[in-house]
């Protein structure tokens, strides 16, 4: 039997992949509401795909608790934010949970922590808890997860995964188990090394989705058309640039490269810096607001909407989402009344949102499209006559202003 623990944007999809594929399981989250709704046969995010797993897994006969249990196998899957002043991974919940399975777990179980943690971060701070609560024959193992909102359910069979341990025979036994359901090759290595893998991995996304951003400020400097200059560089066999938006969100790419930065602040320059101006693109963003609106003799900032609180396309997860951002800068600046819709976003979030595009763009007359949700891509004939700036290069309509 496992026992995962944390049921959130990865825990739940992992325990309901591993139970569908006939692996006994028994989900674990401090939560009562949480256990309560999907012991109500609910899921509690939505996700394409997730329905239909959660029900094979139903099926299937997986569980859900407040309580952890006696086995054999742990899976650790809770957040691990950063703090915001040191940069350094805060592991906080992540030694909290291994607290209470040391409680449960038998001699010789396999503690596996999914959580994303910065280089060392097991060694540094999950290994002295197993030493002081006297429970070093518990055998540490990091598998990292590889999954993104919106394609979770795919990604969990498909993508490739990285299983870091002490022991080869441990780490060729969580092989095993992770091999009942991942169609992907699947490496075993030593834990550091697959605690690197996978922060380098969201890294480097980060760094060229920085490059991208940082092209796009030059080209508004000069007046260039940035999506026209990258269309062409990309012509070339060896380059490979990505698109500008209005920031990075989620909790992989906007957070894990910080660790990086955190534990070697004399060494990661160029991340640094990547992660900067990545950080910076929501207020961007709010000066080309102001840039448009004073262009187009417009004063009052209750007729701008932004469109889409997400962050990012066709999902309803909000983590370190840049429409946020640049909210919270709009407040620092004791500035007030930007509109917000998001059609994945059903509860108020935000002051001034609205539940329904029509309405929504009835109350505006300047839309900032934030996310590329399919809903805006598919009703772009409702934007004529207003005024628009398409942080994504999705609207073709005339007149269009871009970042």
């Amino acid at each position: 039997m496992i026992n995962v623990i944390g049921l959130g944007y990865i825990g739940l999809p992992t325990a309901l992949m591993m139970a569908s594929h006939g692996v006994e399981v028994i989900g674990t989250d401090y939560n009562k509401n949480l256990i309560t709704t999907l012991n109500m046969g609910k899921t509690t995010f939505k996700e394409e795909g997730l329905n239909e797993l959660f029900k094979d897994a139903i099926c299937a006969g997986i569980k859900f608790t407040t309580e952890y249990q006696i086995t054999d196998t742990y899976i650790v899957s809770v957040p691990t934010p950063y703090d915001k002043f040191s940069k350094k991974v805060d592991a906080c919940y992540v030694v909290s949970a291994v607290k209470d399975v040391l409680r449960v777990a038998p001699k010789g179980a396999i503690l596996i922590i999914e959580s994303t943690v910065s280089p060392g971060t097991i060694e540094k701070s999950i290994r002295p808890v197993l030493e002081t609560e006297n429970r070093t024959d518990i055998n540490l193992v990091h598998a990292p997860e590889r999954i993104i909102p919106g394609n979770m359910v795919y990604e969990l069979l498909h993508n490739n995964r990285t299983i870091g341990a002490d022991e080869k025979t441990i780490g060729e036994n969580v092989k095993d188990l992770y091999a009942s359901f991942c169609q992907g090759e699947i490496v075993v290595t030593d834990i550091k090394t697959a605690e690197m893998t996978k922060v380098v991995e969201n890294t480097f996304r980060a760094v060229n989705i920085a490059f991208a951003n940082e092209l796009a400020k030059i080209c508004r400097h000069d007046n260039m058309d940035v999506y026209e200059i990258i269309k062409i560089c990309n012509m070339h066999p060896r380059v490979n640039i990505l698109q500008p938006g209005p920031g990075v969100g989620g909790h992989c790419i906007s957070v894990d490269p910080w660790f990086l930065v955190g534990d070697y602040p004399s060494l990661a320059k160029v991340i640094d810096e990547s992660m900067k101006t990545n950080d910076g693109m929501p207020d961007f963003v709010l000066n080309r607001i102001c840039e448009i609106m004073k262009e187009k003799d417009m004063f009052d900032i209750t007729r701008v909407g932004l469109y889409g609180l997400t962050y990012k396309e066709n999902v309803d997860d909000m983590r370190e989402s840049p429409t946020l951002q640049l909210l919270e800068s709009q407040e620092r600046h004791l500035a007030m009344g930007l509109k917000a819709y998001d059609p994945y976003i059903t509860k108020d979030v935000v002051k001034n949102q609205y539940h329904s595009l029509e309405a929504f763009l009835n109350a505006i007359d300047f839309v900032v499209v934030m996310v590329k949700h399919n809903e805006i891509k598919e009703n772009v004939s409702m934007l004529k006559n207003k005024i628009i700036l398409d942080c994504h290069n999705i609207i073709n309509l005339p007149g269009v202003y871009h970042i």
